[in-house]
């Protein structure tokens, strides 16, 4: 394989890890797949290949479909609330692109995703998210352009008009996290209270390897109460750190040099926090080790 084939697909990865990533909930699982678009890439004949970009885009989403059919396989068996592995966002863009990219990261957008199958999942990314013609996007999946519009139409319905992506001003991410971090250290809820909505819910996994909420957990006073008692006992004397996570403002909470979890938000349009989220899954933490991953 030619350098400037090499070089073609290094300009490409960070395209195809943020669609994999997107799709899969998982970056280990998108960089698996991305290796193996890599390897077909580096077996293919290049001349061939009329459109490399599409190609590329095209071979890694198929990959994805199949992989994500297998894993929903496996989670039945998945011990508590299963989460989006968690990423150490970093991004050189200006600061609406950043707004633009954070809001297609969260972990609550891709919570709504959750509930689309493979194939509407990966339609309605390629198509809302990165922009691509249903003409694109109909190749990619191997499907008729008629067949790809329904994919998406179906995936718009499913989505609906939530907002699980919106973005608020950093300084009041930030203002957020100094609020929830004190409920946790302090057991004084009042401040991290007139930032919540009632409805707000919290979610941990554990994945059956370490102590978390098997359930989500609803409503202002439920979540106050396990913030400011359980988690002020059980997390007394961690170090906390703060950090981008999926674009936007989170923790890292350690135990001694050990990381024991990481935490991440997600607003409403009106700047009220409305979901926490919190890994315990070692396996899904592993990869957060101060590496910061840049992904489109």
């Amino acid at each position: 394989m030619e350098p400037t084939d090499i070089c073609f697909f290094e300009s490409r990865r960070p395209f195809l890890t943020g669609l994999a990533y997107r799709i899969l909930g998982s970056l280990a699982e998108a960089e698996d797949a991305v290796q193996d678009t890599y390897l077909k890439w580096q077996a293919g004949e290049h001349e061939a290949i009329a459109n490399p970009a599409a190609w590329l885009t095209a071979t890694c989403t198929r990959r994805c479909i199949d992989m994500l059919r297998s894993a929903r396989l496996s989670r039945v068996d998945y011990v508590g609330a299963w989460l989006p592995e968690p990423v150490h966002t970093m991004t050189e863009k200006n600061a609406e692109e950043v707004v633009e990219l954070s809001s297609t990261l969260s972990l609550a957008f891709m919570l709504v995703l959750e509930r689309l199958a493979p194939k509407e999942r990966a339609a309605y990314l390629l198509r809302e998210i990165f922009d691509q013609s249903y003409e694109d996007v109909a190749a990619a999946l191997n499907v008729t352009e008629a067949a790809c519009r329904k994919l998406v139409s179906r995936a718009r319905i499913r989505v609906g008009r939530e907002e699980p992506g919106a973005i608020v001003p950093k300084e009041r991410q930030d203002m957020l996290l100094t609020a929830f971090q004190a409920a946790i250290t302090t057991g004084r809820t009042g401040q991290l209270a007139t930032l919540m909505r009632e409805d707000i819910e919290l979610r941990a996994d554990g994945g059956g390897k370490v102590l978390a909420l098997l359930q989500p957990l609803s409503g202002k006073e439920d979540v106050l109460a396990f913030l400011g008692d359980t988690l002020k006992s059980s997390w007394a004397g961690y170090r906390w750190q703060h950090i981008d996570i999926n674009g936007t403002r989170g923790a890292l909470v350690f135990d001694g040099a050990l990381l024991a979890a990481s935490i991440s938000f997600a607003w409403d349009v009106q700047g009220r926090l409305c979901g926490i989220y919190i890994m315990r899954n070692p396996d899904k933490l592993a990869r957060l080790d101060g590496t910061e991953r840049t992904i489109q």
